[in-house]
């Protein structure tokens, strides 16, 4: 979920001095015609990491916004008075009136983070509140307000060296406290807890935009076009204000996002590749017949680009397994029976039984991608569906599955290549239509729906995996690799060792010592020449 919040983003000065006039501008535009509308209010959430630019974003939204109708409201720990009231009491106090806009630094999310992490809140409470906040907001919807809310990122060492830098500034010195040391040192806890509680709270009618805070003039021209974007929007529409309308996801200001930070110039020489394939084969054979993953079951999804090679990565996990133990099921356009169902549905009737494996060649993110992208669903459907598929994996984690998903990603060239290579070999040319030709031409909106689903589904529990795969043979031996470091970590855990994420730390070094007993028998007498 904080993927690309951490591949530093930055806006250059002479960027910023074109961009922020013509922004103030139009927010000023924005603002006035929010007054004289006066049919709704526009509540702005600022959360996050201490250091990520929280106070700062507030300040910039006064100087480019009028202030007279801008309020800002700071909670810290409640008052004897709010104590004795309900816990929603003094949010409610504080909500703006329609034709206004009002900023909450803290806001009804603060409180139960916190207090999870300190202890003093389990999780089954934890959930509890979350469901009553989303209810809260999904009301605060329907009464007609627009509802934005922001999670300001940094990654550890990103904070801790923006702390450094605050308090050798005379300027910002008094922002850093004791307390935001003290919090540095739990924020492997606040993620987990913030990761949490952004899945569950990520609704299509008020989504969280993920902001990176490492450099200034990013966060405030995001932060800025985000709020600019959801008033022009919401004012635009001809329709009564009072109805539930989701606000735009975060505009694209630079061009770095999850997938143009891929390194495809990543390869494997075909000796090392042959090496890599058999110790990687070998140690997943060895790891779905130990007794432990009898009682686990393993899903493994693949999407990605068009020709990046799905195919051919998931016949190298096959040829590691007994095919009796494992089902490929490949996913097209839903049939007339699925369309009468929850979209969902079709996928849980393929979910394996514990000691099984089951593989998908595209996904239940069809919705978020070709759905949206060719609009066979509407806005509201796609936008509700990450907050969906979110939950599904949630549930199937909690049942013992291990869920893991990647991404292939290509360039633009070598899929062309890969496109006019299918159309030449006869037993390829069953690979290739005329609906991936058009998807080409598509392939902007589908760059922007990949970049959206794995900022709003990469979730603690079910991390996405993006995969190099300009390199065929780079790319099935990440995979192969991945899914053993997942699995082996996962059946520590099993174990009653450490947690999964703790244990897939030595799972790369373990896999490489034990492999070696199986791979030859995977691999035959040598190994065997890969053919396309």
């Amino acid at each position: 979920m904080f993927e690309s919040a951490e591949l530093g983003h930055k806006i250059d000065k002479a960027t910023f001095r074109e961009e922020v006039p013509k922004l103030r501008a139009a927010l000023l535009d924005a603002q006035f015609d929010l007054r004289e509308n006066g049919k709704f209010p526009v509540i702005i959430l600022i959360s996050g990491v201490d250091g990520a630019g929280k106070g700062e974003t507030i300040n910039v939204l006064y100087e480019w916004m009028d202030a007279r109708y801008l309020s800002t409201l700071a909670f810290s720990a409640p008052s004897d008075e709010e104590r004795e009231r309900p816990y929603m009491w003094r949010y409610w106090r504080a909500l703006p009136a329609k034709g206004r806009a009002g900023v909450f630094a803290g806001s009804w999310y603060s409180d139960p983070i916190r207090d999870h992490i300190l202890g003093h809140l389990g999780k089954g409470d934890l959930d509890q509140r979350m469901d009553q906040i989303n209810r809260f907001e999904a009301m605060l919807v329907n009464e007609g307000a627009l509802v934005l809310k922001f999670w300001f990122h940094l990654s550890k060492e990103g904070q801790r060296t923006r702390l450094k830098a605050m308090e050798k500034d005379p300027r910002t010195a008094w922002r850093v406290t004791k307390d935001s040391w003290a919090r540095l040192k739990t924020y492997d806890k606040l993620q987990e807890a913030a990761a949490h509680v952004l899945r569950m709270t990520n609704t299509p009618w008020a989504p969280w935009i993920v902001v990176e805070g490492t450099d200034d003039r990013y966060r405030s021209l995001t932060v800025g076009k985000v709020v600019l974007d959801a008033l022009q929007k919401r004012l635009a529409d001809p329709r009564d204000q009072n109805y539930p309308v989701a606000p735009p996801l975060a505009p694209k200001i630079d061009t770095l996002d999850v997938l143009t930070a891929l390194d495809l110039t990543q390869k494997l020489e075909h000796k090392e590749y042959e090496a890599e394939l058999a110790k990687w084969q070998g140690r997943l054979a060895e790891l779905v017949r130990e007794p432990e993953f009898g009682k686990r079951s393993l899903i493994i999804a693949f999407e990605g680009s068009d020709a990046a090679g799905k195919g051919g990565a998931i016949r190298r996990i096959t040829a590691a397994m007994d095919a009796r133990q494992y089902q490929i099921i490949p996913v097209a356009a839903p049939t007339e029976e699925e369309r009468a169902q929850p979209y969902l549905w079709r996928f849980w009737r393929h979910m394996p039984r514990v000691g099984r494996v089951a593989i998908f060649d595209r996904t239940w993110y069809g919705r978020v991608l070709v759905e949206r992208v060719e609009g066979f669903c509407g806005e509201a459907d796609w936008l509700r569906a990450y907050t969906e598929i979110n939950d599904f994996e949630h549930e199937l984690k909690e049942a013992g599955a291990i869920v893991i998903k990647f991404w292939l990603q290509i360039s633009d060239k070598e899929q062309l290549r890969r496109f006019k290579e299918r159309e030449k070999i006869s037993f390829k040319r069953f690979k290739i239509t005329d609906e991936d030709w058009r998807n080409r031409e598509k392939s902007g909106a589908y760059h922007t729906a990949v970049c959206d689903m794995i900022d709003r589904t990469s979730t603690g529990l079910s991390p996405w995996t993006l995969v190099e795969a300009e390199d065929k043979s780079f790319a099935r031996v990440k995979i192969l690799r991945t899914v053993c470091e997942r699995l082996e970590s996962a059946l520590k855990a099993g174990k009653g060792g450490d947690s999964e994420r703790e244990a897939g730390k030595s799972s790369a070094r373990d896999a490489a010592k034990n492999s070696g007993k199986v791979a030859a028998k995977v691999a035959g007498k040598g190994p065997a020449k890969e053919k396309e």
